[in-house]
Order: C-alpha cells, then structure tokens, then sequence
C-alpha cells in the first residue's frame, strides 16, 4: 500500500484528478492529474532551479472537488496541499518556483510577496510536520 521515496522536497501530484470542475479529461481522454505530472516533469527538465524537487505522482489525495492537486512537502517543514490548477506548463513553473522558495524557507513558511502569482488562489491545507505543531 505505501512505496518508498527519498525523504526530501516533493511536490506529489495527483495523477487521477479531473481536468477541471467539469470535465474529467481532456478530448483525448487524459485525465487531469496526469497531465499535471507530465507538465510538472517537463518544467523540471527544462529548467536547472528545479533539480531538487522530486517530482512524485500517486492515485487520488482525497481532494476530489479541487482538481488537479499537489502536495509540497519536505522534512521538518510544514506541508501544504494546493489545487485547482490548469495542467500545464504557466502552472507546472509557477507550483516549481513556489517549490524553490519553499525550499529556502526555515520552516515551510514562504512570504506573500515571493508567491508566484500563478500559486494564490490555490492554497487547500497546510500540514504540520511529523512531531511539530504550527505556531501561529
């Protein structure tokens, strides 16, 4: 039931989720999360800033009402769950660039003014780290 994976940055895509609110795939019958996954990947190669972020996927994040989510997480951070994308490259680069910044925060905590304008709007949870709670 659980796979292995490098305990490191992650952005974790939802391979299963819709398209959109209204459609579940695309005309050739993509679905919505796997779309992201291949738009996340390609952003990656095709950028350096983006080679410590692991791009993972897996079936449903169980937030089926806010397609095409994401979960960024890394150790000893605070975890966030974001959806609502469109699947393609303008959201793939905006979700890898709030990912560097993430990456360079203390704790997982990002500020406003770094956030990617493509990223507002699209913020679902936040989870708190394994053995730690979120002060406010």
């Amino acid at each position: 039931m659980l796979t292995p994976v490098a305990n490191g940055l992650a952005v974790i895509a939802c391979n299963t989720c819709r398209l959109s609110a209204q459609d579940r795939e695309d005309a050739g019958g993509t679905l919505g999360g796997a779309l992201l996954v291949a738009a996340l990947q390609a952003a990656k190669d095709a950028d350096p800033r983006y080679a410590d972020v692991a791009i993972q996927q897996m079936p449903c994040l169980f937030s089926c009402t806010e397609h095409c989510s994401i979960h960024l997480r890394a150790p000893g951070k605070v975890g966030y769950l974001l959806g609502r994308f469109t699947p393609d490259a303008e959201a793939a680069r905006a979700i890898l660039d709030y990912a560097v910044h993430y990456a360079d925060s203390d704790h997982g905590r990002v500020p406003f003014k770094q956030w990617p304008q493509g990223i507002k709007g699209h913020f679902i949870a936040r989870t708190p780290p394994e053995g730690y709670l979120v002060e406010s």
